[in-house]
């Protein structure tokens, strides 16, 4: 399947940039010495990375379901790019505060229209029977060609060094994988990508307005996608919750214990976590899938989740916390890869793209807001069971949820 390998590779230039990105962004605003971080900057820095397709995503939905995919892929990584000089710039002048946070705004915005164009475009270059599989592949091994990317900003950080100038030069190198993602999907032929047929009313802007709406119907009449994004709203407040405390552990609290560091090398250490759990996810979920049916999984996965919450994250410890972040992320990406290939097998074409774009405006709203109310309770030191207990018991309000809603479809 050449177009699926070319999709693929896109894919992993694209996700290379955002972490070389997001690192370098981390870098600079959380482990800077010459900023400070407080909880409201780092939940700012969340926002960043998540509200921007959050704003954008139920018009670009109706954009992904009327424009040629593949024009779209190439003109949104080259934006990308010269978005990326602008924000490593302003890191090198050391511009701070909303000036700095609306520029990685507009880089993470166009990041995800990237993002839910690959996804929408998935069903063209792979057949029907095989979207499971090559779902999780793509998911899984792009996200971890990012964690490389996020490797790759800590190692070009220690050559730059940590402050303004060193932290521009580190996240500057984004630009090499947005450039690359746009020349791979430039070989695509026009059209090959979707939309086969486009749902719209001829006026643009009717078409856009109307991005929101259609999306939500089109998931609410498929009870797998429905129940899906329950679950997935319960990890997402829940992960927001975890990942706030963690930053903040590592900044203030936690200590090198051994080869496990504390500080930015601890949050790659966590990323490279992750990384693992999300790489057993997506060889594991297609086998677990067909042998257990997405029901089971899906509600064990929370399960697993909230059992590691509570028995790993509650310790506050740095090695407890890298174990927790494995698990729970694993357990994640189980969810995603279910919903994700829901939406592909179940969602017509023609609505695909807007599924896909509410569902990320859902979800990273649900994790900004879980941080940001987070950020109003939790000490700087990160030191809080109280909301770990919280972020516990929100996993199992998604499990019922996720079963109420998954009744509709009984074969499930």
């Amino acid at each position: 399947m050449p177009g699926f390998r070319r999709l693929l590779y896109s894919r992993f230039s694209a996700q290379w940039s955002d972490g070389v990105f997001r690192a370098g962004l981390a870098g600079a605003v959380l482990f800077n010495p010459e900023r400070g971080a407080d909880p409201l900057t780092i939940a700012g820095g969340f926002a960043v990375l998540l509200l921007p397709y959050s704003l954008i995503g139920p018009f670009a939905g109706a954009l992904l379901d009327r424009w040629d995919r593949r024009r779209v892929l190439v003109l949104a990584n080259l934006l990308r790019a010269l978005a990326v000089i602008a924000a490593s710039a302003a890191v090198g002048f050391g511009v701070a505060g909303m000036e700095l946070f609306v520029i990685a705004l507009i880089v993470e915005g166009i990041s995800r229209f990237v993002g839910s164009g690959m996804s929408a475009s998935l069903p063209h270059v792979v057949p029907s029977s095989a979207l499971v599989t090559a779902n999780a592949l793509a998911t899984t091994l792009g996200a971890i060609v990012a964690v490389i990317g996020g490797g790759c900003a800590i190692l070009l950080r220690s050559l730059f060094g940590a402050g303004n100038t060193g932290s521009a030069w580190t996240t500057s190198f984004a630009v090499l994988g947005a450039i690359v993602a746009a020349l791979i999907a430039s070989r695509f032929a026009r059209g090959s990508l979707g939309p086969d047929s486009v749902d719209e009313p001829e006026d643009a802007f009717v078409a856009v307005a109307r991005g929101l709406a259609d999306g939500g119907r089109a998931a609410l009449a498929v009870p797998t996608v429905t129940a899906g994004f329950i679950a997935l709203f319960a990890h997402r407040a829940s992960y927001g919750i975890s990942l706030l405390l963690t930053v903040l552990l590592l900044r203030y609290s936690f200590h090198d214990v051994g080869f496990v560091k504390a500080g930015l090398p601890g949050l790659g250490q966590l990323a490279v976590m992750a990384a693992a759990g999300i790489l057993l996810a997506g060889f594991s979920t297609p086998r677990l899938v067909r042998r257990f049916g997405q029901r089971r999984v899906v509600t064990c996965s929370l399960l697993l989740a909230a059992a590691s919450q509570a028995g790993l994250g509650l310790p506050m410890r740095l090695p407890t916390a890298l174990a927790a972040a494995f698990l729970i992320t694993g357990a994640g990406q189980v969810l995603k890869l279910c919903v994700d290939s829901a939406v592909q097998r179940d969602v017509g074409d023609e609505s695909r793209g807007r599924v896909f774009a509410l569902y990320d405006t859902l979800f990273n709203v649900t994790q900004v807001v879980a941080v940001a109310v987070a950020a109003a309770f939790v000490p700087l030191d990160g030191h809080s069971p109280a909301l770990l207990i919280v972020a516990t018991v929100v996993y199992l309000l998604g499990g019922a949820g996720y079963l109420l809603a998954v009744k509709r479809n009984p074969r499930v």
